[in-house]
């Protein structure tokens, strides 16, 4: 039986060039294709895939959140997240959403099609070139958010915070959001005083720092 599969990167050539290579393997079928964190866990609810591909830098809902609601609902689900970044503060951020497996983007091509076949068969994947030090750090130190803005934010004031860093006024966050003005600008608010920050340039250090946001275009 084929490996259903969607692809979630904001970059499109990186996408479409991932979902030609993945289709030509005889075992896998790409089943759709997302470019933000929001669009892939509207499509795996709705599709179901086996595997998710997830880049961790991406525009509205970043890579980490995005997996964690995809991996908390009731489904068979897997996510490979995928990124340019090896240090343990982002590997262990994915894995502790749920990320089955972690890839680095200057990976053959073959050990993303290996990663897919491992994580959908209920194994755990993760790049070689991370090292065996940083699984036996993250077993050691379960809890590598601590003290992090993931353990200070709640899930909505962390997603208030990426679109902040984004850019995005207090009007705009509210129409994403689906909220009043004043209730996105109340977040604004406690985001600053919980992460005892005084600025957006500030709050913009902070998430691309943590790995919520990016600053490429």
């Amino acid at each position: 039986m084929s490996i259903k599969v969607i692809v979630a990167d904001d970059h499109r050539i990186v996408r479409e060039g991932l979902c030609s290579l993945l289709e030509k393997e005889k075992d896998i079928t790409v089943v759709g294709q997302a470019e933000n964190g929001q669009t892939a866990v509207r499509l795996a609810q709705r599709l179901k895939p086996d595997v998710v591909v997830m880049d961790i830098t991406m525009p509205d809902l970043n890579g980490m959140e995005a997996a964690q609601r995809i991996c908390a609902a009731p489904s068979r689900t897997k996510v490979i997240g995928l990124s340019m970044h090896s240090d343990r503060h982002f590997v262990t951020r994915m894995l502790k959403a749920g990320a089955a497996g972690y890839l680095l983007k200057d990976s053959a091509f073959g050990e993303l099609a290996e990663a897919i076949r491992a994580v959908a068969a209920g194994r755990k994947y993760l790049s070689p070139s991370i090292g065996e030090s940083l699984i036996d750090d993250y077993i050691n130190h379960p809890d590598p958010g601590a003290g992090s803005v993931f353990s200070a934010l709640s899930v909505r004031e962390r997603e208030v915070l990426q679109l902040l860093a984004e850019g995005h006024s207090a009007k705009e966050i509210a129409i994403h959001l689906h909220v009043s003005v004043k209730t996105a600008e109340t977040h604004r608010r406690h985001i600053m005083e919980r992460l005892d920050v005084h600025s957006v340039a500030e709050l913009t250090k902070l998430a691309v720092r943590e790995g919520l946001t990016s600053l490429e275009s």
